[in-house]
């Protein structure tokens, strides 16, 4: 099982892209990987409108990225924050996959295919 960083938009509509980033972290789960999708994580502490927070929560998830197998950019939009975690990957030869469409099971569909 690969460590997936899941990068998608955060910025803009909120509500949606918090959506997004969920179906996106149960595809990664569909696709038999752990993931670890920052933007779904440290705007619960920080305050994501601060600048000085945001930016500990984009180095904060840097941090985990250089822990993780794979980075996969979803989405037919690459954010400002996706272009940075992206970069910082590539400088560190982290492999990146990009993912414009998914197809999602239910939570219900997944528990069953994993014999939960």
């Amino acid at each position: 099982m690969k460590l997936i960083f899941v990068a998608s938009p955060y910025k803009g509509d909120i509500e949606k892209n918090i959506e997004h980033a969920k179906q996106a972290c149960r595809y990664v789960l569909n696709e038999g990987n752990a993931f670890f999708c920052p933007h779904l994580l440290y705007p619960q502490v920080l305050d994501d409108n601060n600048p000085e927070e945001r930016e500990l929560g984009i180095s904060l998830g840097k941090e985990v990225l250089t822990k993780c197998d794979e980075l996969w950019a979803f989405g037919d939009n690459i954010s400002s924050g996706m272009f940075e975690e992206i970069e910082f990957a590539r400088e560190r030869g982290i492999p990146i996959k990009r993912i414009t469409h998914l197809h999602m099971e239910t939570k219900e569909q997944t528990l069953s295919r994993l014999g939960m």
